[in-house]
């Protein structure tokens, strides 16, 4: 008989334990959810954090750089909700409908709901929808990624969240941002579940603001997107913080729609964004950007699955990362085609530019194809700024400084412009200058 010996846990593993051991009474659910995250922790238990032996991981170790794990963060209290809130700038002047979930908990006076429920969206605490009958359905796993750590993670302790449900036909009239705040210390862990109904659009804003201290934030969005629908949705993961922001996106496609989103890195020291999106219907299609920016010592990991379990669908992935002085970036992207998805068209590019000598970028883009009528591509580049370039501009009497600025922001800009959501792409192209005027 075979006998699996017991890992030896590290510090941040140990912390995290104790933390479910401590939060275990207060946490929001029925009896089935309390086994869901029993079952969890055990995973974390058995497996531990994910770690550079497990592939997926391999250059994201998050076991070695959590060191320690900080308490899940307290309620909130209000003047400190309002006083993130008031310091944050996200979408700027941008027109739009806000939730506020603050230290984990959706803050329903501080959010549109009203105005929103009279153009077509329903919105119910997370709290509450875990409660229901139908409960367990809301921390499921992906298909793509049953056993993954991070999604463990997020359903031993998640907090609270939203339930986002977009009637069937309804074109909301403005974007919907789901602002996220860390109104004290304290690691955050939350999910959030968007359902758009058929031939319903919604544009999604996705912000995190407020500083967690040692604490990380772990949060996970479930979007279903039903026949002839249209998604679109924008994710901002800025700002110093030394603490991990570890984020997962699960799409699920119906027939004739098109989910489209971008995931924007500039700041944290170590971030994971990953996404598992899912053919359910024919003739869909999956548009996926992504852009990072990483200096000092920082990881931007961008991680992306695309299952065609089905035929006539399309897929496109594009992403682009600068990275500065001992940074390094990680793309890992895989297009996975069943046997059935005959006429399944897939491209996946990834692009990196390194600005410094120590600068790394780890790129892995993959096709699995079991069908035979495809087209399917994949590529990737790394480099640096061209020198020829450089100098056209510097000749036209260009300072150094603007120069470079004027080339990485173009290369970053291809990735913004594609993405096609006008009112948004402005304001991601400033935090690009910022971040470039940092530098110099």
């Amino acid at each position: 008989m075979n006998v699996t010996a017991p890992i030896a846990h590290t510090q941040g593993e140990s912390d995290l334990i104790a933390r479910f051991d401590a939060a275990r009474d207060n946490l929001a659910g029925t009896v089935s959810i309390g086994a869901l995250r029993s079952a969890a922790l055990e995973q974390i238990k058995a497996k531990g954090l994910p770690h550079r032996r497990v592939e997926e991981y391999k250059y994201s170790d998050l076991r070695a750089f959590l060191k320690s794990a900080a308490p899940l963060a307290a309620t909130a209290e209000r003047a400190a909700t309002e006083a993130a809130l008031a310091a944050a700038d996200t979408f700027g002047d941008l027109e739009r409908y806000k939730l506020v979930i603050a230290n984990g908990s959706l803050v329903a006076d501080l959010s549109d709901i009203s105005a929103l429920e009279a153009d077509g969206v329903s919105v119910t605490d997370f709290v509450e929808a875990l409660g229901s009958g139908n409960g367990s359905a809301l921390l499921a796993n992906p298909m793509t990624a049953p056993n993954d750590g991070l999604l463990a993670l997020n359903t031993a302790f998640v907090q609270g969240g939203v339930v986002l449900s977009v009637k069937a036909g309804s074109q909301v009239s403005k974007p919907v941002e789901i602002v996220h705040v860390a109104a004290s210390e304290g690691a955050q862990t939350t999910r959030c579940r968007v359902e758009v109904g058929e031939g319903a659009n919604l544009r999604l804003l996705e912000t995190f603001v407020g500083e967690t201290g040692s604490g990380e934030i772990n949060a996970v969005f479930d979007y279903q997107v039903a026949d002839n629908a249209t998604l679109a949705t924008t994710r901002l993961m800025i700002g110093e913080a030394s603490a991990p922001r570890l984020f997962t996106s699960i799409a699920h496609i119906g027939a004739e729609a098109l989910f489209k989103s971008l995931g924007f890195i500039a700041g944290p020291e170590f971030t994971r964004n990953q996404q598992f999106v899912h053919f359910q219907g024919e003739n869909s299609e999956a548009k996926v950007y992504g852009v990072g920016m990483a200096r000092g010592k920082g990881l931007a990991d961008q991680t992306l699955i695309v299952d065609h379990a089905v035929t006539h669908c399309n897929s496109r992935e594009f992403f682009k990362t600068v990275l500065d002085d001992q940074a390094r970036g990680v793309y890992q992207g895989r297009i996975n085609v069943a046997q059935h998805a005959q006429k399944t068209d897939g491209e996946m590019m990834t692009q990196a530019l390194l600005l410094s000598e120590e600068a790394e970028m780890a790129n892995k883009p993959e096709l699995e194809i079991f069908a035979d009528d495809v087209l399917c591509a994949h590529g990737a580049t790394s480099g640096q700024i061209d020198e020829d370039l450089l100098f056209y501009l510097r000749a036209r009497g260009i300072p150094e400084a603007e120069a470079r600025t004027l080339l990485v922001l173009a290369f970053l800009s291809e990735a913004i412009e594609e993405y096609d959501e006008e009112d948004v792409t402005e304001g991601l192209e400033t935090r690009v200058r910022d971040w470039l005027a940092q530098r110099s």
